[in-house]
């Protein structure tokens, strides 16, 4: 029985730009000082494990965390996808859900709905099943969107279950997919490669570890 493995990392801590006059949109942004510390060590976690490919969104804090963490698994092919990037995950009615969460779905545009869940339906069509054509370990650096999707997909979640979930940077969450049962969740935002300083980022500010 063929095996996928798919490990999922969010990128590391963002550099925040500096202030933006009102109304613009800050600029995308790579990784911090301490982002980049999150992926050389999360590859250092991952080395030696016999990836078949990485994968990460387009975006420049996943791209660098991406090249980071490639550095320790050298000879494994690094693509980047814009089915694995920082999207809206799915169209969500708000009805019923708590008035922070209208708002924040209230906030992305006719357009980000549609494409969003497309692009999200082509990355579980891609990544979450079995392989057709033997064992496959693949990991997809992205953000905290597709990770809580295939999240509560692999849970067969009610789809607005997607919101609330929170990742670490650079924690590692990794399934499991095999044809005839369902999906195995084995970690979730694994932070064991991270000393105390450097996990929790990506978190509420109240959180504490």
């Amino acid at each position: 029985m063929a095996t996928r493995l798919l490990y999922l990392a969010r990128h590391g801590e963002q550099d925040r730009p500096p202030q933006t006059p009102p109304g613009v949109d800050p600029p995308e942004t790579g990784l911090s000082a301490r982002g980049r510390r999150q992926a050389t060590l999360l590859g250092e976690r991952l080395r030696g494990v016999p990836f078949d490919a990485v994968h990460h969104g387009p975006l420049p804090r996943a791209a660098q965390t991406a090249e980071l963490i490639a550095a320790a698994l050298p000879g494994i092919p690094v693509y980047a996808s814009d089915e694995v990037g920082d999207h809206l995950p799915d169209d969500t009615d708000p009805a019923g859900l708590p008035e922070a969460y209208g708002r924040f779905l209230g906030g992305f545009s006719a357009a980000e709905r549609a494409d969003g869940p497309r692009l999200t339906a082509a990355a579980l069509r891609r990544f979450a099943t079995a392989p057709a054509d033997g064992d496959r370990r693949e990991l997809i650096v992205t953000h905290t969107f597709l990770i809580a999707w295939f999240v509560r997909h692999a849970l067969d979640a009610p789809e607005r279950r997607w919101l609330g979930f929170n990742a670490h940077n650079c924690g590692l969450t990794v399934l499991r997919y095999r044809d005839g049962v369902p999906p195995t969740l084995i970690a979730v935002n694994d932070v064991a490669h991270l000393p105390p300083d450097l996990r929790a980022t990506g978190l509420p500010a109240d959180y504490v570890f």
